[in-house]
């Protein structure tokens, strides 16, 4: 087994929520993919409510994808 060190931001280390400065490789990753999937989701909260879709009802979501699944099964 190999050890790598890597130097981190006091920040970055707060923000990906470090608790210890020794992980293996597996906890890293996690940890780098569970911020990068809270980016995302950021991101896309942002689309929607620049794009209104934030403000669409639960009836409304679920035509639009009835809709798809229309167009789906009939092409």
């Amino acid at each position: 087994m190999k050890t790598l060190n890597i130097v981190i931001s006091e920040g970055d280390f707060d923000k990906y929520g470090f608790s210890t400065e020794r992980l293996s490789f597996e906890e890293l990753i996690a940890k780098i993919n569970n911020e990068l999937a809270r980016q995302a989701l950021l991101r896309a909260q942002e689309i929607a409510e620049q794009t209104g879709l934030s403000q669409m009802t639960l009836e409304e979501i679920n035509a639009e994808i009835q809709a798809v699944r229309d167009a789906k099964n009939h092409s």
